[in-house]
């Protein structure tokens, strides 16, 4: 096999923007995946508007927007009672189109048929096992026991990554011990275009609709299913997991010649949807970088970390405040959001402000 000029280590969203806008630049990529299969649960499900504007002259925009659920509104409540219903204004965000709802698995298999009109296939079974830098190569020994050189390796591995973990890369945050719940559900009641949250004694309740009558449910405590909202019915439960939350960010997402993208550099808690479409940015900075370097640019893959490290420090800051302010459930924070929420919602210009962290529009993608 040919050497790679970029060895992509995860074939997660992160990993397959990463080998498509690579592979676009005409770099040779190779992408290695440990699982035998393509996930097929829901995992992540909002494709923000910034995610979109990147992916946009690669097709799969076009593929994601046209299978995908719509979202123009935003209910929120306090104990059931309605504080705001929010109609989501996309043009005077600048963002046209607007977040959809997709889940996971279809838009890696998007991404994964883009790559393959390019000739690019995914290797699964297939991990990192060790690797060592040296001047003009890393020298990656596979679990498969060969070993391949290649001038730049991408560690979208994940947030349990075996390479950040062999770069001695610490992996700095805090995590909370409560469980959350998430379960992707048909049913009857919900409104079928908008998001809703009903902030309840014990935490955040918040369902997204993404396929038909299927939704995904989303919140720490009690049974989803046994504390519905008043008129609605649930059938077949899709799929369920528990998952506890954590904001983590790497001090470095460059070392040498190894950079590393997505959960593996990043994790926060999945309120405003900004995992998967961060991870997404960070592949198209790494790749314009990547491409750069590759073509004589010798400090271009140190601007990787320069350009992405604050900003994904930024929004896992963000998170961890967003995420921490709906989880409150002191008497005080409950009567603070009862008396601000409408307050906010009303007025564009703070409405706004809130929406384009959640949608990722609050700060520029910048490749230098």
């Amino acid at each position: 096999m040919t050497e790679p000029q970029v060895l992509i280590a995860g074939a997660g969203p992160t990993g397959l923007a990463a080998a498509l806008f690579l592979a676009r630049r005409g770099v040779a990529v190779r992408i290695v995946d440990p699982l035998e299969r393509p996930i097929t649960t829901s995992k992540a499900l909002g494709v923000n508007p910034r995610t979109q504007a990147l992916l946009q002259d690669t097709g799969v925009t076009a593929a994601i927007v046209a299978e995908a659920q719509a979202m123009h509104g935003l209910r929120i409540h306090r104990r059931g009672e309605l504080l705001a219903a929010v109609t989501i204004d996309w043009a005077a965000l600048g963002a046209d189109p607007g977040m959809v709802i997709l889940p996971q698995a279809r838009t890696e298999a998007l991404l994964t048929e883009a790559l393959a009109a390019l000739g690019v296939r995914i290797e699964r079974g297939l991990g990192v096992d060790s690797l060592s830098q040296r001047p003009e190569a890393v020298i990656v020994r596979l679990t498969d026991g060969c070993e391949v050189a290649a001038p730049v390796l991408f560690a979208a591995d994940g947030a349990h990554s075996p390479i950040r973990k062999a770069l001695g890369l610490d992996f700095p945050g805090d995590g909370w011990n409560e469980p959350w719940r998430l379960v992707d559900v048909d049913l009857t009641g919900p409104p079928a275009d908008e998001g809703w949250i009903d902030l309840r004694p014990w935490g955040p309740f918040v369902c997204l609709p993404f396929s038909g009558r299927t939704f995904r449910l989303i919140g720490p405590g009690p049974d989803l299913l046994q504390h519905l909202p008043d008129g609605w019915t649930a059938g077949k439960a899709r799929w369920t997991s528990e998952f506890h939350i954590s904001h983590r960010m790497v001090p470095r997402m460059a070392v040498g010649r190894v950079c590393l993208g997505g959960d593996a550099a990043h994790i926060h808690s999945p309120i405003g949807a900004r995992g998967m479409n961060l991870g997404i940015e960070d592949a198209f900075v790494f790749a314009a970088c990547a491409a750069d370097f590759l073509d004589g640019g010798s400090g271009r893959l140190d601007d990787y970390d320069r350009l992405r490290q604050p900003v994904d420090a930024a929004v896992v800051r963000d998170v961890r405040a967003l995420t921490r302010a709906i989880r409150a459930t002191s008497p005080i924070s409950d009567l603070a959001r009862r008396a601000l929420i409408p307050v906010v919602t009303r007025l564009p210009v703070l409405m706004n402000r809130v929406l384009k962290t959640g949608m990722g529009l609050d700060h520029p993608v910048r490749v230098r």
